[in-house]
């Protein structure tokens, strides 16, 4: 069956990193826009950042640019999601999605076209 598992969370200070993994199996991800969402307790579910699965162009949400880069390794069937500089609201569970949609904002701001979920890791930023 179709798996999208997620990995790499954890517990960090402020100011310091993960990298957070995407791993799929049942599923070829060069065929799909990948996508990060997280979601906090008494939140909804927000898009960080999304990959195209033709040119690879991205988005970040804007509270997260500059300090999180997403990518991918088509050959390893998987994607990542690098986060730098962690402020204590960027806690939340992290994720991955793979979907057919038009653009990365279509998938990020609309959450158009998904078709698979993962299952989410725990980011914590805490002092």
């Amino acid at each position: 069956q179709v798996q999208l598992v997620e990995s790499g969370g954890g517990l960090v200070q402020p100011g310091g990193s993960l990298r957070l993994s995407c791993a799929a199996s049942g599923l070829t991800l060069d065929y799909y826009t990948i996508g990060w969402f997280r979601q906090a307790p008494g939140k909804e579910r927000e898009g960080v950042s999304c990959i195209s699965s033709l040119d690879n162009s991205t988005y970040y949400a804007d509270s997260v640019k500059g300090r999180f880069t997403i990518s991918r390794d088509n050959a390893k069937n998987t994607a990542y999601l690098q986060v730098d500089s962690l402020k204590p609201e960027d806690t939340a569970n992290y994720y991955c999605t793979a979907a057919i949609t038009p653009t990365v904002q279509s998938l990020c701001v609309a959450r158009f076209g998904v078709k698979y979920w993962g299952q989410g890791t725990q980011v914590t930023v805490s002092s």
